[in-house]
């Protein structure tokens, strides 16, 4: 798709936390800033590609007006969703990296005028991934964790024990609330039991993507097992790893189309 002037319409990176975007802004020398629906929305080129880096604030609905104005105003023609995530399948552990499938909104429940998880009037609970995104995400994700001390430091692999984190992809699941107990993660296993991690935003962008037939995918880092212990270190865990790997694993990306 391009724009009116014949140039390729931007792709869009939306980032969950503050310092996600920085790493991916410092990528990115020529961004000019845009204010748009109180967002600051950073227009520029990231390894050839035009680029629209902006952060979504917390939470499905807010979340959801950055989707928006992305495909209002700046008429991009994918969006990519990087942050962080709790995991919920066994296996799926801190440091590890989970592409998304599909998503859903584990805390939609319209029943019994609808189906548990189901949109109302879309007729659909889970919204799927564009394929060749994720596998693109996928691919450069793998390449990252062969050698995770070459892109976060020794210090910061020994200090959260990522000594061989794996890629996963599956079911994602979204819903306001962080959690942060284990009765809840357990709950959220029985119900759901091929989600492999939930956060708080990206089932709510694949529905506004489903929407404007935009393509879409995400890509989130295992931050935390949404249990009582969810809430250790998180902070540091963001800054020392979550922001590399989503700036590692972007720039790979765009890096990839521009070979193409």
């Amino acid at each position: 798709m391009d724009s009116p002037h014949g140039t390729p319409a931007p792709l869009a990176i939306v980032s969950a936390m503050q310092e996600e975007l920085g790493a991916l802004l410092a990528l990115m020398p020529d961004g000019r800033r845009v204010r748009a629906a109180g967002r600051d929305f950073w227009c520029g080129h990231l390894h050839g590609q035009p680029v629209v880096a902006v952060l979504s604030r917390i939470g499905k609905v807010a979340a959801a007006t950055t989707a928006t104005v992305l495909a209002e105003r700046f008429g991009v023609r994918a969006i990519v969703f990087t942050g962080v995530a709790g995991g919920l399948a066994p296996g799926v552990a801190v440091g590890d990296v989970v592409v998304a499938a599909g998503l859903l909104q584990h805390d939609l429940d319209a029943s019994p005028i609808f189906p548990k998880y189901e949109v109302p009037l879309l007729g659909r609970a889970r919204f799927d991934a564009d394929g060749a995104i994720a596998d693109a995400l996928a691919g450069a994700a793998h390449a990252l964790l062969r050698e995770p001390a070459a892109l976060l430091g020794a210090q910061a692999v020994a200090a959260f024990g990522l000594h061989a984190p794996r890629v996963h992809r599956g079911l994602v699941v979204s819903g306001d609330r962080f959690v942060s107990t284990a009765a809840e993660s357990a709950a959220l296993r029985h119900a759901l039991p091929d989600a492999l991690a939930v956060e708080m935003e990206g089932a709510a962008v694949a529905q506004v993507c489903h929407d404007y037939g935009l393509p879409f995918a995400a890509v989130r880092t295992i931050s935390d097992r949404a249990d009582d212990a969810a809430h250790a270190d998180f902070t540091r865990f963001v800054a020392a790893v979550a922001s590399r790997y989503s700036a590692g694993i972007a720039a790979a990306w765009l890096r990839s189309l521009s070979k193409k």
